[in-house]
């Protein structure tokens, strides 16, 4: 515990080089104590199927060809033909938004359980290192997914093409055929909304984060950012010492803790007031920056492009200039 304690304890206005402390967090093997096992496992029935929605949004083709054909020559079969092509994709979009509900809900669950109660911050990372593991994985499938959703313009233009068919239906059919719709007006209302933000599971997880502040007013704010900042400082920690790194079992889990400390660098500057780019953060992005730039180019572009362009304080007056020239395109 001394260890990850101490991390946070290192004075960044001292004279003298500041001495770093080495901290593994079992990202691949880490199992639930009878505490955690209750959210765990709740936590774990909505996860498991975050592989088949990474899987369908990176394989999605979209109907442009059939779309195109039936504006450019709108007869009754070129229509029904792209209403045939965009309505089991539509129902896929369904999928996804309601995946992001489920997120929503669980979000609260694990924060709850990691900056609630007696403990430190830096403790309940020790403790709970199941739920502070599935937390890892939601991050990463929030930058995956919108990642993926910003490569695939075809998921604007075919919801926006399924919208018109509704408003064409709604002129000429009866009311009580919204139900044979695979989305009716209400959903697809809501739908649109988190399609039209260029990074909505991010949107998510940040106002459900923030959402959580606001409804657990015992707990303070600093909980949550110290959680975070302290998990993408032992990210940044195992990514840097050979020793650590020499402790994982798989390949990918490298590729894996570079997402999840990039995820925690773009939500702590979404939850906090000042952003994690301002002198005094408690997050080192100038460690995060210059370890993403010694990676090959196929695993860091995407990375720094996701602290470009979904970080909210970037380009603020407070940021410092050596931290935009590093991050600088």
């Amino acid at each position: 515990m001394g260890k990850l304690l101490s991390l946070l304890a290192r004075d960044e206005s001292t004279c003298c080089t500041p001495q770093k402390y080495d901290v593994f967090l079992d990202f691949e093997n880490a199992q639930p104590s009878d505490i955690e096992r209750e959210t765990f496992e709740a936590v774990q029935r909505v996860l498991k199927n975050s592989e088949s929605i990474l899987e369908e949004i990176q394989c999605y083709k979209g109907a442009g060809k059939e779309i195109r054909e039936a504006i450019s020559a709108p007869t009754e079969e070129c229509q029904r033909k792209a209403y045939l092509t965009v309505a089991p994709l539509v129902a896929k979009l369904k999928r996804f938004y309601e995946f992001s509900l489920e997120l929503e809900r669980i979000v609260p669950k694990i924060l709850g359980q990691l900056c609630s109660g007696n403990l430190s911050p830096t403790q309940h990372l020790e403790t709970q290192q199941a739920l502070v593991k599935q937390l890892a994985e939601i991050l990463e499938f929030v930058l995956k997914f919108d990642e993926y959703k910003m490569k695939t313009p075809a998921i604007q233009n075919d919801f926006s093409y399924y919208r018109r068919t509704l408003t064409r239906a709604s002129l000429t059919c009866q009311d009580n055929a919204e139900k044979d719709l695979v989305v009716g007006n209400e959903l697809a209302n809501r739908m649109s909304l988190f399609y039209a933000h260029a990074t909505p599971m991010l949107r998510v997880l940040s106002h459900a984060t923030i959402t959580f502040l606001i409804d657990n007013e015992d707990i303070a704010r600093e909980n949550i950012t110290e959680t975070l900042g302290t998990m993408a400082k032992v990210c940044l920690r195992m990514l840097e010492n050979p020793n650590l790194l020499a402790q994982f079992q798989r390949e990918e889990t490298q590729l894996f803790v570079l997402r999840v400390m990039v995820g925690l660098v773009i939500l702590y500057d979404h939850v906090h007031p000042q952003g994690a780019f301002v002198k005094g953060s408690n997050v080192d992005v100038k460690g995060c920056v210059k370890l993403l730039k010694d990676q090959p180019p196929c695993k860091s572009e995407g990375l720094l492009n996701a602290l470009r362009y979904t970080t909210k304080h970037l380009n603020e007056e407070n940021t410092p200039k050596n931290i935009k020239n590093l991050l600088a395109a």
